[in-house]
């Protein structure tokens, strides 16, 4: 499984941007997908998630102002992030889930800058 991150850049404090992360591959093999993000000297966190039922799973921080989608028939996750605080720049990494062997994928990942 191959995953391509786009969409980050450079945006000001309220604006919005949309991630985008296209699965290439043996992508029958994904079930569960997810964006994660990595503050300086911390570990990788969950920013959100989404099943392969189309469950959604929310950081605290983000509930509310980022939105996780994908379709399936196109093998691309999106995160439609609005309201965007400077505390929001990192660098997003997209994942995916293998369940019956509990295996991950990751891709590179965007950065997302918001400053004015």
């Amino acid at each position: 499984v191959q995953l391509q991150a786009s969409g980050g850049g450079l945006v000001q404090p309220g604006g919005s941007l949309r991630l985008s992360c296209a699965a290439s591959g043996s992508i029958f093999r994904i079930d569960d997908m997810g964006w994660y993000r990595q503050p300086p000297g911390k570990q990788r966190e969950l920013v959100a998630r989404i099943s392969a039922e189309g469950t959604t799973t929310y950081a605290d921080s983000v509930k509310g102002r980022f939105t996780i989608s994908r379709d399936n028939a196109k093998n691309t996750m999106y995160l439609q992030m609005n309201s965007l605080k400077p505390e929001d720049t990192d660098v997003y990494y997209c994942n995916a889930f293998r369940r019956r062997t509990v295996t991950n994928y990751w891709g590179k990942g965007t950065l997302v800058t918001v400053s004015s």
